[in-house]
């Protein structure tokens, strides 16, 4: 731990890093549980993998921007730690692989030299705040979002308010109303407004994708910019208190606003405003310094393939707003690049753009700043990386989670396949090279992770099973999905379930029937019409399992036979319920809550005391072997089963105890008191368990 702690200057990250330090040196020595200890892992971006021994490293890289020494220092800390390979994420973070557990300590102090971090990159927290990788230079956009992303990732980055939720949450900012940043998929998105001259943003909630998707409902049609954080603060600590905690199948908030409704909801935010401490959070737009160009001269060079470079400029060129520049999209396949081209990247940029790239949704990068006269020059320098293939953002350019290569919820390889449906289009369908229209997306799982629910052709890693029982690597093709823009989309629909080896057949299929008979109309549209019967009739007899042959078994990417194996999957890892354990973690949080006071933030600390009393009640309740699905539920319980029963006095019921934290305003005098109820409140908890324990 003395390797790094002198080095770090920002003593909130340090003390997080020797927490993580001292945590993973007591999961070693036995003191925690394997279960327990996950969640506190995975806050800290250090996530299971496939493979046993080693962890994935998920590096947060918030809306996507990435200055050229944060992508040195990732680089440095690939090479030292990993295996020199960086993934792009369809949440617009870094992924490293096969990163021994003892070292990521280290790891994250490495990284946060330059201010990059893995901190709550995974678990149930707020996760990666995302947006449009054209924000700031969007044609398009009313004004640029990049700021207000920036001030709700900062905000909400270790607020006690969202550490502990019962399932992740994800957060998403659309610079334009083509909602290229896909609000109605997220737990809360934002699209930039103007209205009577005011910045502002519609609101879009409780969206999300999985095995049961759900369109996102809108919250606000318009809210003034200094609300938004206010707004989404009451959103969390309603998740937070009546969201599932038992079951993670439906843990999301998409199902807790599916329960209770919209207009109830609703108004449990409203309910929740007047405990909150800023009514009003105003965001500084002028204050953000975005990345500036460079003025340099074009060097002249030689284009040896004057066709090649010229379907590269219709592909992959974006307009900007900015006069005299455009933004180079670089088409990634399946978002791994490495850091030798990584750190050639970064040179470049400084040289002759703006020192910044910016990751996007479908895994791939864009260079934003270029001056038009240098895009020749920066043709063959990206040449020279192999970064040059035609078809950003194409039909072509197909979105894949890595799936059974990495991780354990993966059933069939989505990497295989997607490269090998690249091949195909490539081949016999190169007009799909300009076509922005077709979205192809894969999944190796349900869980969505490759979006493909929400894709116009998608595919599901399943399998598969034959009438004698034998087990084969199968895909789920969903068509129909589509974003429509201002936060209205489609998901697709499952058609068919066809063995993998089969999936470029059912993609020509699709494909020829699309330049058949669609005259012009957009994928979605056309599917809207003939439906989904129509496509069924069109593949149905792929599905045909009684005639597979051996090459069937074999997955895509690899050369064995398919085998089915499934991990635990950690997307959100629970905290286990030991009763010893609860207590302990009761402690912790008044410790917290007592720090935050002494630092003047009334609001954390009371927000730490309000889990400090939920986690004492939860531990009764255990032993009492009664259910902890949610907070609120918890708080019901307990007043029935030891309040209302006279088992433990309290002179007021536990409801009324607990709920003063959204019936009072944060102030010192409030926060005081609730402390020592909170501290009141373990000790009496703590005395009838012993009590109980010693009477058995």
């Amino acid at each position: 731990m003395q390797t790094f702690r002198s080095e770090i200057e920002n003593p909130i990250v340090e003390k997080d890093i020797i927490e993580l330090a001292r945590k993973i040196e007591l999961f070693n020595n036995g003191k925690i549980d394997e279960e327990k200890f996950r969640s506190l892992r995975l806050a800290r971006g250090v996530y299971g993998q496939r493979q046993e021994g080693v962890q994935m490293i998920r590096i947060k890289i918030p809306y996507g921007k990435l200055k050229s020494n944060q992508l040195r220092r990732i680089s440095e800390v690939s090479d030292e730690y990993s295996r020199g390979r960086l993934h792009i994420t369809t949440r617009q973070d870094i992924q490293i692989h096969y990163v021994d557990l003892n070292r990521t300590p280290e790891l994250w102090a490495e990284l946060e030299k330059d201010e990059v971090t893995v901190r709550e990159a995974c678990g149930n927290v707020v996760r990666n705040v995302t947006a449009s990788e054209t924000a700031g230079i969007d044609v398009n956009e009313p004004f640029d979002v990049s700021p207000y992303a920036d001030a709700i990732f900062k905000f909400f980055l270790r607020n006690p308010i969202c550490q502990e939720m019962g399932r992740k949450f994800k957060v998403s900012f659309s610079s334009t109303d083509e909602d290229t940043g896909l609000s109605y998929l997220h737990d809360i998105g934002y699209i930039a407004k103007v209205k009577d001259g005011v910045r502002g943003f519609k609101v879009m909630v409780a969206g999300g994708l999985g095995s049961q998707p759900r369109h996102a409902d809108v919250l606000y049609d318009f809210v003034e910019t200094d609300k938004i954080i206010p707004i989404m603060e009451g959103v969390l600590r309603v998740f937070d208190r009546f969201g599932e905690r038992k079951s993670r199948a439906k843990a999301r908030m998409k199902f807790l606003v599916k329960d209770i409704g919209l207009e109830a909801f609703r108004a449990l935010i409203d309910e929740e405003q007047k405990a909150i401490e800023f009514k009003s959070v105003a965001i500084d737009a002028d204050a953000y310094v975005p990345s500036k160009p460079v003025s340099v001269e074009a060097p002249q060079v030689d284009i040896k393939d004057q066709a090649a470079f010229d379907l590269w400029k219709s592909t992959n060129l974006i307009p900007q707003k900015q006069e005299g520049y455009v933004a180079i999209g670089i088409k990634v396949l399946l978002g791994d690049f490495y850091t030798d081209k990584a750190r050639l990247l970064a040179d470049l940029i400084d040289k002759y753009a703006a020192g910044e790239v910016r990751l996007t949704l479908r895994q791939n990068i864009v260079i934003p700043f270029v001056k038009e006269d240098l895009v020749p020059f920066f043709y063959t320098e990206l040449e020279k990386l192999g970064f040059v293939e035609a078809g950003y953002n194409k039909a072509v350019d197909i979105t894949a989670c890595p799936g059974t290569d990495t991780c354990n919820l993966g059933i069939a390889s989505s990497t295989g396949i997607a490269d090998e449906l690249e091949r195909v289009i490539k081949a016999e369908y190169p007009q799909y090279l300009k076509n922005d229209d077709v979205v192809i997306k894969i999944s190796g799982c349900m869980n969505a992770c490759g979006q493909h629910n929400m894709a116009n052709i998608g595919f599901q890693g399943m399998s598969v099973r034959t009438p004698d029982k034998l087990v084969a690597p199968a895909l789920q093709v969903l068509l129909g999905g589509g974003n429509l823009g201002d936060g209205n989309a489609t998901f697709a629909d499952k058609v068919v379930k066809v063995p993998s080896k089969r999936g470029p057949e059912a993609l020509r299929r699709i494909l020829n029937d699309f330049e058949a008979n669609a005259n012009g109309k957009k994928f979605v549209e056309y599917y809207k019409e003939t439906g989904d019967r129509y496509f069924y009739d069109l593949l149905n007899d792929l599905q045909d399992v009684s005639n597979l042959t051996p090459e069937d078994f074999i997955d895509w990417g690899t050369q064995e036979e398919y085998v089915k194996e499934i991990g635990v999957g950690e997307c959100a890892g629970v905290v286990i319920d030991l009763i010893a354990t609860l207590f302990l973690e009761s402690e912790e949080k008044i410790d917290n809550a007592k720090e935050s006071f002494d630092n003047k933030v009334y609001s954390g600390a009371i927000y730490y005391a309000y889990q400090s009393l939920v986690n004492s009640a939860k531990a009764l309740l255990l032993a009492d072997n009664a259910k902890t699905n949610t907070h609120a539920g918890i708080i019901k319980d307990f007043d029935e089963l030891f309040v209302a029963s006279g088992k433990i006095n309290l002179g007021v019921s536990f409801s009324d105890l607990i709920y003063q934290i959204n019936k009072f305003a944060p102030t010192e005098e409030f926060a005081t008191k609730y402390i020592e109820n909170a501290n009141e409140f373990l000790q009496k908890v703590r005395a009838f368990r012993n009590s109980e324990t010693v009477a058995v």
